[in-house]
């Protein structure tokens, strides 16, 4: 976490315009009510005057706006946007620090950025898109030793361990014919995972959470069937979707899908596709909407089961304070997600959140 505690550190950058802290603090001026990037162009408060917020968010929450010079709450850090476009243009490299340093950049300040901004370091980015690369490869029904090399792995077993990892099984296991089809969507906030079969989708993660392995040993057991990989139109209908979802055209992720759990877990999970985007519960509220107001706890655990992120939209529900509580996906990625559905507005009448 970064030290917002440290005032005259942040006021020097501030007068500075220091580039080094764009994405990593913005100051609200109380007697104006905005908010901006230390290294905005405009004349600077005095410093009894100044806030500090880690995000946009925070000082949105705090009651400040965004200044129309320096757009505190749009676009992406410079650094994120050079160094994603590089890793764009070269998937199956196999980046490393000295490649950084090489483009001008310090490893930790990049490191620093990346987490604050996408959740993760740049290093875990590239290796999660060279993983892509061999996915893709397996997926085309190119041999083993070619995919391991278009993901640029030197060695066999580690890209057998790094794929083992991300999905619970070895790439052998999941080569030929199966009943359900994995394969990788990328999306704004990382790549996401989706599993499906002709009719409907099983599974949508995002390849970095811990629990995924797990939940794809326990889809298996629960299809009774082997999970291969490859794509069907659902998973096509579900790319789509995303993408109209990113783009701030179409909210409601309305797909074929097949939940599997207990039936409190399966309940929780259908009152969930009940709260349209831009709108949020507590998790008392929804326990109370499934007929069970006492069992919080048991609703917060059928959150975190939910295999099925965005479309089951587990990331709209709150603390009872309104405070951003656990996201198996990250909190920063439920803090955008809850800012880019903000533009949707609301869909029928839901209680305001606790």
């Amino acid at each position: 976490m970064r030290d917002l505690t440290d005032h005259d550190t942040l006021y020097a950058a501030l007068l500075a315009r220091d580039p080094a802290f764009d994405g990593r603090a913005l100051v609200g001026v109380t007697s104006t009510g905005i908010f901006c990037r230390l290294t905005c162009p405009a004349r600077k408060p005095r410093p009894e005057n100044c806030r500090w917020f880690a995000d946009a968010g925070a000082a949105r929450a705090a009651g400040f706006r965004p200044c129309l010079r320096c757009h505190p709450d749009a676009g992406v850090p410079p650094l994120v946007a050079q160094l994603t476009a590089a890793l764009a243009a070269r998937p199956g490299h196999r980046w490393s620090q000295g490649d950084l340093v090489a483009l001008g950049h310090d490893p930790s300040t990049v490191r620093r950025v990346f987490r604050q901004h996408l959740g993760q370091s740049f290093l875990q980015m590239a290796r999660a898109a060279r993983l892509r690369q061999g996915m893709v490869a397996l997926t085309r029904g190119d041999p083993m030793i070619e995919a391991q090399l278009e993901a640029g792995f030197d060695s066999a077993s580690g890209f057998r361990g790094a794929f083992a990892r991300l999905f619970g099984h070895p790439p052998h296991l999941m080569r030929g014919g199966a009943d359900l089809r994995a394969d990788w969507i990328d999306t704004p906030l990382g790549g996401m995972i989706a599993i499906a079969d002709d009719d409907v989708l099983h599974l949508l993660e995002f390849t970095d959470r811990k629990a995924l392995p797990q939940g794809l040993r326990r889809l298996s057991v629960l299809a009774g069937g082997r999970i291969g990989l490859g794509r069907s139109a659902v998973t096509d209908r579900t790319e789509a979707a995303l993408q109209a979802f990113f783009a701030g055209r179409d909210g409601r992720l309305d797909l074929p899908v097949r939940l599997q759990g207990t039936p409190f877990q399966m309940r929780v999970w259908q009152e969930l596709q009940a709260i349209p985007a831009g709108r949020t519960r507590s998790y008392g509220q929804l326990a109370a909407a499934i007929g069970r107001p006492t069992a919080v706890r048991a609703v917060a655990a059928a959150n975190g089961a939910n295999r099925l992120a965005l479309v089951v939209p587990c990331h709209r529900v709150i603390g009872t304070d309104g405070s951003m509580t656990g996201y198996a996906g990250g909190l920063w990625r439920k803090q955008r997600l809850i800012a880019l559905e903000t533009g949707y507005g609301a869909v029928g009448e839901l209680p305001d959140k606790a």
